[in-house]
């Protein structure tokens, strides 16, 4: 038995479609750090701290106050998704400031919310 046969009961395979798309296939690695991108996203914390980085770079007291959290809490958020590459900092003085990493995650964030409230 081949492993296809475990896969689709219907007796037409379209190999074009199929050859194309194994083609283009990212390998395992690319899938996996996309899923772990994609689950950084789905902490409701995570997702108002890029809403309020999408709107202006702000240090953590910044965020705090936004978010009404603690500042130990956001340092906490923000170190994960620092760690991601989702967000950078710049440091004047002591102060620290967050932004989007760059305009990938700043576009993919205002999609997926963009997404999201047409559907409401």
């Amino acid at each position: 038995m081949s492993k296809n046969e475990f896969i689709c009961d219907c007796n037409v395979i379209h190999q074009d479609s199929v050859d194309k798309a194994l083609e283009k296939m990212p390998k395992d690695e690319i899938f996996f750090k996309l899923a772990d991108f994609f689950k950084l996203l789905g902490d409701t914390t995570r997702c108002k701290i890029l809403f309020a980085l999408d709107q202006h770079e702000m240090c953590v007291c910044d965020l705090a106050n936004v978010l009404s959290m603690s500042k130990s809490s956001i340092s906490h958020q923000l170190g994960t998704l620092r760690r991601s590459s989702i967000v950078k900092c710049r440091k004047v003085g002591k102060e620290v400031y967050y932004t989007l990493d760059d305009e990938h995650v700043s576009k993919l964030f205002e999609v997926g919310l963009e997404h999201i409230s047409h559907k409401n």
